[in-house]
Order: C-alpha cells, then structure tokens, then sequence
C-alpha cells in the first residue's frame, strides 16, 4: 500500500533525512505527527516578526529551511501545505496572527506561496544525504531562500501593479542579508542535530 506522506518510496529518502533517523522507522502516523509539529512551528516563528515595509521580517523563512532540512523535500512541502491549509481554514498562522483567505490574496500570497517551494528544494539536500556536510547543504539552503522571492515578487507585479524598483527597495533588498543568515543557521541546526545523533 503506498504510503501518502513518504518520500518517493525509495531506502534514500528513508535513511537518510534527520527525522528518519531520529524516529527510525516513520510510520504513517509519525509523518502526520511530524507535519502537524512541523507546521506549529512555523505558525510560532511567524509571530515572532519586525515590520519593515509590506514584507515582515520574521523567524518564519528559518523554520521552513530546517523543516525542509530536516524532514526531506516530500514532507517538508506537505507540512508546509498543511500550514496553507490551517490558515486557509482560519487559523491565525501567519504572522501577526492573519487568517483566511484574504490575507492569503493579499500582498504576501506570493511568498506563502513560495513557503512550499523553499522547503522542497531545502529537502533535496536531506534527500541526498548531503544535511551532515555543511558545505554541501548550505548552498542548496541558499538557493531555497532566494527562490521564495521568484513568487513573493512576481505576486504583487501581477495583482497590484508594483513596480520592480520599488519591489527591489522594498520588498527584497532589505531582507536578503537576513534570509542569508537563516539559511545558515538553518544549516548549522542540522549539521549540529546529525553530529550529536552520531555521538550517541
């Protein structure tokens, strides 16, 4: 019987993410635990935000790339839908406490939609095994980070009309040096989660 939440049914995906490890064999109702776990600790760093401009700066994008990091490409996206899917709901998971639909139509939506993107490519380095070697991780962590701003961007062109100089001083410029950082950190975590589960 395929399993739902797997990574793509093959030994690599199962042996060689940090959360396989940690939980050793992933039963269906591990993976649903791990994806709910998971998307509360998004909604959790979503709260924790600076406005600066349309776009706030928040723990959020860190949360993602370690999830992503950390639970595979396959799952990482399907936390990140299930987050979609609890705000969509009603849930006050984003940041600031927002909601619903409209604030999903909002400014933002692009980005929320590229939430799921970034925690997919984040979860290709854990699908590979790469997530214990910094020096392969990070710039795939990189990569993740950036291509969140392909959608965040391109969403307000479409449906408010910003013009890019304005999404560059905005929208972008002044949170790549922090996306930098988290992807990082985000790295650094699993490298460091991955040693201490060798040592034991």
């Amino acid at each position: 019987m395929p399993d739902p939440l797997g990574q793509g049914g093959t030994e690599m995906g199962r042996d060689t993410t940090l959360l396989s490890a940690t939980l050793g064999q992933e039963s269906l109702w591990r993976k649903v635990f791990a994806v709910l776990a998971g998307s509360l600790l998004i909604a959790v760093a979503a709260q924790f935000s600076v406005p600066i401009g349309p776009v706030p700066l928040s723990l959020q994008t860190l949360a993602i790339l370690t999830i992503g990091l950390t639970y595979g490409s396959r799952l990482g996206a399907i936390t990140l839908l299930a987050y979609l899917a609890e705000g969509a709901a009603g849930l006050p998971v984003f940041s600031n406490g927002g909601a619903g639909i409209g604030y999903m139509m909002g400014p933002t939506g692009g980005f929320l939609i590229g939430f799921v993107a970034t925690a997919w490519i984040a979860g290709l380095a854990a699908d590979r095994g790469w997530t214990s070697n910094i020096a392969k991780t990070l710039p795939l962590a990189l990569i993740a980070a950036v291509v969140l701003y392909i959608p965040g961007l391109l969403w307000p062109a479409a449906m408010l009309g910003t013009d890019w100089s304005a999404l560059w001083s905005g929208w972008m410029a002044p949170f790549l040096t922090g996306d930098v950082i988290k992807a990082v950190l985000a790295t650094l975590a699993v490298a460091g989660g991955w040693a201490v589960l060798k040592r034991r």
